[in-house]
């Protein structure tokens, strides 16, 4: 097979601290699970024990082939109290760091992946005007503490999805977290409940998934500036750069306008934020086709996934052509994947995404590597353990890592530098 990756491109995987480690009880998601009338199907629990487990499952990575690990920092493990910061905590991290270190992964570090402190909510949460401030001063100890570890760094996996969110509740006038559906969302009960278990009331509990007009928007742009300001002047080595969801928008006939707005809501109102970046990481599971009337239904036969999105991997090398001509600046794919029962599907999505960035490379576009999404399967949020991503399968009871032919075969393809 002819070598068609370079040697500095990166394949890897991703995941995120919640989802994967357990027994995040003072992050806000818990008290979400925990909320009376909690739409989510499972509690979190112990997840899939990544939090004591690490070193196996970095080992693990690295047996499989893979170069790379894009995993998340927990906040609220790190600052458990406004300027309280947790020694055991930001101990753990670091022997994350150089396990990858011993294991030959390089690591892609997110310093916000969903979940914050229940204390932030007690005062206004995301819309809290001190909001930018705070955040850029835990930015700041991790890197001091942590920075010549670390040699990229995303301050936000998804800056866009509250706002796809907005977008696809603005109707019937409420804003729901991610995956949640709209009728749980709109019980006051649940809500009231969420924020008395952060200790604060409903109009102060605002969430980094209900980040959705004007001001709340501003203030997250501002938190990114001031947190990469705080990573580079620690740590100038450190490249910095947030991630995106970006489905392939597409129009059909008549639909022209709406794809266009649609794509301004997801990316062009960000591109002011990203002036100083060092890379931007792309995030792509599926397409969103847009007709006259608005976002049209998949065709009748297509494939669906478990998440009921369509199945769609060339999305991947669309959207890596579109961003590239808004931006001067490498591209990392940092989440790539598709929940499936079926593994060989697995295989083939990775196969057909990877075509896209192989083309990609060959037009000049600067891609620096592959995250696929997940490592595991793991917690999905208010799905909970139903939706399987993983290139590592994991039996809870035990908790048994099995690793699945998509693993051996994305782990090859780092390896080998070909398809």
């Amino acid at each position: 097979m002819k070598k068609i990756f370079p040697e500095t491109f990166l394949i890897g995987s991703s995941t995120a601290a919640y989802q994967v480690e357990g027994n995040n009880s003072n992050s806000d998601f818990w008290a979400e699970e925990y909320a009376d009338g909690s739409p989510y199907r499972d509690k979190s629990g112990d997840a899939i024990d990544h939090y004591r487990r690490f070193r196996e499952d970095i080992a693990l990575m690295a047996r499989l082939g893979l170069k790379a690990y894009r995993f998340s920092l927990e906040w609220a493990r790190i600052e458990p109290a406004p300027g309280q910061y947790s020694r055991s905590a930001i101990e753990h991290y670091r022997d994350m760091l150089q396990a990858c270190r011993e294991h030959g992964l390089t690591p892609i570090v997110c310093l916000h992946h969903f979940s914050s402190p229940q204390w932030i909510m007690r005062d206004g949460g995301w819309a809290g005007a001190g909001m930018p401030e705070r955040y850029a001063n835990y930015c700041e100890f991790v890197f001091k503490e942590l920075g010549e570890l670390i040699p990229y760094a995303l301050t936000f996996n998804e800056i866009n999805l509250p706002t796809m969110l907005r977008d696809l509740f603005s109707k019937i006038g409420i804003v729901a977290p991610v995956g949640i559906d709209p009728a749980s969302w709109s019980a006051p009960e649940w809500r009231a409940s969420a924020a008395r278990l952060c200790g604060t009331t409903p109009d102060n509990y605002v969430t980094f998934h209900m980040i959705s007009d004007e001001k709340t928007i501003a203030i997250l742009k501002e938190a990114h500036r001031k947190g990469r300001e705080s990573i580079k002047r620690i740590s100038p080595h450190t490249q910095v750069g947030w991630s995106m969801a970006l489905s392939d928008i597409q129009a059909a006939p008549g639909g022209e306008a709406h794809a266009a707005d649609k794509w301004r809501l997801l990316f062009e109102q960000f591109l002011d934020a990203m002036e100083g970046d060092d890379f931007f990481g792309l995030q792509n599971y599926t397409r969103e086709v847009y007709g006259p009337e608005g976002q049209l239904r998949p065709e009748d036969g297509a494939e669906l996934t478990q998440m009921n999105y369509e199945f769609y991997p060339e999305g991947l090398g669309h959207v890596l052509r579109k961003v590239a001509k808004a931006l001067t600046i490498p591209i990392f794919v940092t989440e790539h994947g598709v929940a499936t029962d079926d593994d060989n599907r697995r295989v083939e999505f990775i196969r057909q995404g990877l075509e896209g960035v192989r083309s990609c490379l060959m037009e000049g576009i600067d891609v620096r590597g592959y995250m696929h999404w997940s490592t595991f399967d793991n917690f999905e949020w208010n799905s909970g353990y139903a939706m399987t991503f993983g290139l590592i399968a994991v039996d809870r009871a035990t908790q048994e890592r099995m690793a699945k032919e998509s693993a051996h075969y994305l782990g090859g393809i780092a390896q080998g530098g070909a398809l």
